[in-house]
């Protein structure tokens, strides 16, 4: 049995596949912007695809072919409004199946066991799923509303290719969740009468760095988007200033750095040992880390007086 079991840990599964590539993908990307300028030949295409933003190239200084393929960066709230609609869809469908009985859909079950669910009984999974399923559903939620009413948008936009990546990312993260609840057939098995039975203390410890981080990044959206507004909360502007307070004191990019805490916070959640979920956590790092070396540049590039002791992504590291 336990040799079995080891065997079930260790399977790649479509959905671990899919994110280990994720992952080896973004890590293969910043480690290209490591290299120092003029020992690789430039792709603007590839630029294209990894910036977004401010770290953009200027219009006037890209290809005319790569202008065609740019959307508004302030769509990104079109990725948080299908989080909302479709993980609270799952968190249903997982509510009802655990306190009423009720099935998963065909189609549903069909999908997950394609992405590589397995029929599995034991741990605590049926319940720290539910709650890093309301953990995403929360933190979309948030993004949603800081999109409509904390963050100033420019005319800063990013490739179509990010925004199609973008809608389906929560489509798939969503699932992934989900894919880790233990099943019985179509149903959720839970051990014991009770769900909260289930409850242990790194579900405790997990809710807590969720809300920290979460509070975190919140205060850093906060800070950014009252560079572009006046004491009366009017926005005067959309141009760019260096950001000073909360994590900013240590890194360039301290929303990315909320975020994959709040990632580790669903391991957490899912009692450390959840390789599914670290191989998440693996591409959220790489792919933050990506974004915030290159917003690091972009500050030091633009600011002379950009703070020295500032690093991009992890604080006295990176």
């Amino acid at each position: 049995m336990a040799a079995w079991a080891g065997a079930e840990l260790s399977a790649l599964t479509p959905l671990r596949a899919l994110w280990l590539t994720l992952a080896a993908a973004f890590l293969l990307a910043l480690l290209l912007q490591l290299v120092p300028p003029g020992l690789l030949p430039s792709c603007a295409l590839f630029q294209d695809l990894i910036r977004y933003g401010k770290t953009k190239s200027r219009a006037s200084l890209r290809p005319a072919v790569c202008l065609s393929f740019d959307v508004p960066k302030r769509y990104f709230s079109h990725f948080y409004m299908v989080s909302v609609l479709w993980n609270g869809f799952l968190i249903w469908c997982l509510t009802q199946s655990l306190f009423m009985g009720v099935p998963f859909p065909y189609w549903l079950h069909a999908l997950l066991r394609i992405l590589g669910t397995v029929q599995f009984r034991g741990g605590e999974l049926a319940l720290s799923a539910f709650l890093v399923l309301v953990f995403l559903w929360l933190h979309s939620l948030r993004r949603l509303f800081e999109c409509f009413y904390v963050s100033v948008f420019s005319s800063a936009v990013i490739h179509i290719v990010q925004y199609c990546f973008g809608l389906v990312y929560y489509v798939l993260v969503g699932l992934t969740v989900l894919s880790q609840v233990p099943m019985d057939g179509r149903n959720v098995y839970v051990i014991g009468k009770n769900l909260l039975m289930q409850a242990r203390w790194f579900h405790i410890l997990g809710m807590m760095m969720f809300i920290w981080s979460s509070v975190h990044q919140y205060k850093c959206h906060v800070i950014l988007g009252n560079l572009r507004k006046n004491k009366a909360g009017v926005i005067i502007h959309c141009n760019h200033r260096i950001p000073f307070g909360d994590w900013f004191e240590y890194v360039s990019s301290p929303n990315y750095l909320a975020e994959l805490m709040i990632y580790i916070s669903m391991a957490v959640t899912f009692g450390f040992h959840n390789l599914t979920w670290w191989l998440v956590v693996t591409y959220v790092f790489f792919s933050q880390a990506l974004c915030a070396f290159l917003s690091h540049r972009f500050y030091q590039s633009k600011f002379v007086s950009y703070p020295k002791h500032r690093k991009a992504f992890l604080p006295f590291l990176f």
